[in-house]
């Protein structure tokens, strides 16, 4: 647990978690917004981060790992480094030029790959990164991310057949934010119950 506390207030500590009015990519307004593109920026800590991930990585079975752009490229490439495991990337614009291909990386045909992102909100646009690795023939199963919104991602996921692993929820983020006093009980109870009652509306969404 240590471990896992010296990460969330080393991403306090540069900036990866912000508060005030955000749009999310699901269109919703937060009043809180995780931002791991700030990484690149601070080696150390996304040391830290990519560490995270293999306490997760390493109890799963895969042949390659796949990044969903752009915020988990330079975090699985940081990954990679550590288990020796090679990696695709999805692209989020295919080319109409070149090659035209949906993603950048070799692999072979009934490969079992892990997606790999920064976090999960709703889950929709792992659903998008998925599509193009498994339209080439490639098994995908399981998601890790560093963080669960807990916002209904999970259970969007699991019934569309895949089992996410996330490294840390916001909620304890939140709390151990709010221990430590980085944040007010105000704010605090602000975002809990954002993340309480957005979940309600996304599940609506999805039952859509």
């Amino acid at each position: 647990m240590k471990n896992k506390e010296k990460l969330m207030l080393s991403l306090f500590k540069i900036g990866a978690i912000k508060f005030g009015s955000f749009k999310l990519k699901s269109g919703i307004i937060s009043p809180v917004y995780i931002d791991l593109r700030v990484l690149i920026s601070y080696p150390k800590v996304l040391k830290q981060v990519a560490k995270a991930y293999l306490s997760i990585l390493e109890k799963l079975k895969f042949d390659r790992m796949a990044a969903v752009p752009y915020t988990a490229i330079p975090i699985v490439a940081a990954i990679s480094f550590y288990n020796n495991k090679p990696w695709l990337y999805t692209r989020k614009e295919v080319k109409d030029y070149g090659t035209k291909k949906p993603f950048e990386g070799e692999y072979k045909v009934g490969e079992k790959v892990v997606l790999v992102d920064d976090m999960i909100t709703t889950g929709a646009s792992k659903i998008e990164a998925i599509k193009p690795l498994t339209d080439a023939g490639l098994i995908i199963e399981d998601i890790v991310v560093l963080f669960n919104r807990e916002q209904g991602g999970r259970e969007f996921l699991e019934e569309k057949g895949f089992k996410l692993y996330p490294v840390l929820t916001l909620k304890e983020w939140l709390d151990l934010l709010f221990e430590k006093k980085k944040i007010s009980k105000e704010k605090h109870e602000e975002v809990m119950n954002f993340l309480k009652n957005s979940k309600i509306k996304i599940k609506n969404q999805n039952a859509k």
